[in-house]
């Protein structure tokens, strides 16, 4: 009696890299960074109820140029993380299915929150 080989699994080396595989990644990894990004947004919270002195140190540390990285970051992927949920949503009543829309739709999503983002930066941080 002979022994087949088993098949493999199928990985990231044999499929070819598309936009919505690495949109949908993206998506998860967004997801998880919003923990790390509201974790700076409790820290303020937190020292803004500790006092002026707490506040004025978290402000300093968040206003580096380190900081406004980390922000803009975090920025970038909470819009990322809500246009991609909404990406999905869209695709939950069968809308934007076809292979030119899914790819479509998944460069919108990048696209649009990259410019969301410097949107949000231009008006509500730089010009201040």
């Amino acid at each position: 009696m002979s022994v087949r080989a088993r098949p493999t699994s199928p990985h990231l080396q044999i499929y070819r890299w598309t936009i919505t595989m690495a949109m949908s990644i993206l998506h998860r990894a967004t997801g998880i960074a919003n923990y790390a990004g509201m974790a700076l947004f409790a820290i303020w919270l937190v020292a803004a109820a500790m006092g002026q002195e707490a506040l004025t140190a978290v402000n300093f540390i968040y206003g580096s140029w380190l900081g406004q990285v980390a922000l803009f970051g975090f920025t970038w992927s909470l819009v990322h993380h809500m246009l991609g949920g909404l990406r999905h949503w869209v695709w939950d009543f069968a809308v934007m299915m076809e292979p030119g829309q899914r790819e479509a739709l998944a460069w919108a999503t990048l696209a649009g929150s990259v410019i969301l983002t410097l949107l949000i930066w231009t008006v509500f941080v730089w010009a201040a």
